[in-house]
């Protein structure tokens, strides 16, 4: 694993500290690491929505039913 040292404004620090009393997690590092994952899914979440209204855009109209759409948006949810 990678060693990084950064520095938080106060109110970041307040609300990790506030994480750690509460034992959500038990280190800053555990925290960080799970907020970054978090960040990451839900970057790949939007890259997927961006890409279907491109392709929308690009096509005129979607032949998949705003259920289909909708089922296939929860299912990203789930992985």
């Amino acid at each position: 694993m990678t060693r990084q040292s950064i520095s938080f404004t106060k109110p970041n620090d307040d609300w990790l500290k506030d994480q750690l009393k509460n034992q959500e997690y038990t280190s800053k590092s555990e925290l960080i690491n799970d907020l970054i994952r978090q960040a990451r899914k839900q970057q790949i979440q939007i890259d997927w929505i961006n890409s279907k209204i491109e392709n929308a855009e690009k096509s005129g109209f979607s032949t998949d039913s705003k259920d289909e759409i909708l089922k296939q948006s929860k299912s990203m949810l789930d992985d």
